[in-house]
């Protein structure tokens, strides 16, 4: 039986309207599980240490994230690189110490390694509310946070998910546009008031 023979088309109706709640779509008192990007659910977007800034760009552009993940070959995870990172003023630095051009800069040259990223545990985000994680994100001065947890089959920590300032304000029905954290937590801020 094909698709077709279980579902019809049909023309829209006259004067169909938005199905909007028009509420946000979580609080400060949600849980924060549920502004949990979570990579059981969502692939991981990853990039190699070897690969241009310009590609990672490209791929942040062509997936709508501002942040990869960096893994080697057997998807162990080296760091990670946001779109600070290859936007903002850094690779312009990095370039002119070593006497190059910015587009010659590798994912390696900017990425945070992984001994210098902050986590979450699971089970401590678990029992967080969305306000929680934001004053985490906003004590870090930092847009992004990783989530770790143990693989139920290899015994071994592994990156579970993330949070990102973004996304929660998203959520929360404020948009947010810049790489300006101080703004962004304003904005977020104000949005948890309202």
């Amino acid at each position: 039986m094909t698709l077709a023979a279980k579902v019809r088309t049909h023309k829209i109706s006259k004067n169909v309207t938005l199905s909007a709640s028009g509420y946000n779509l979580i609080g400060p008192d949600s849980p924060a599980i549920e502004a949990m990007t979570d990579f059981l659910r969502v692939n991981v977007v990853a990039i190699g240490p070897d690969a241009s800034v310009v590609a990672a760009n490209a791929r942040m552009i062509s997936r709508g994230v501002r942040l990869l993940m960096v893994t080697d070959g057997d998807d162990q995870v080296d760091g990670l690189i946001t779109a600070r990172d290859i936007l903002g003023e850094k690779p312009l630095q990095v370039a002119q110490a070593r006497g190059c051009k910015r587009d010659e800069l590798m994912v390696a040259d900017l990425m945070t390694p992984i001994g210098h990223v902050d986590t979450l545990y699971l089970n401590e985000v678990l029992h967080a509310s969305t306000a929680d994680i934001l004053e985490a994100l906003k004590h870090l001065g930092r847009q992004h946070i990783l989530v770790e947890d143990v693989d139920p089959v290899t015994g071994l920590p592994r990156v579970r998910g993330l949070f990102s300032a973004t996304h929660i304000g998203r959520l929360l029905g404020v948009p947010v546009l810049s790489f300006e954290l101080a703004s962004t937590f304003a904005e977020i801020e104000a949005a948890l008031v309202n």
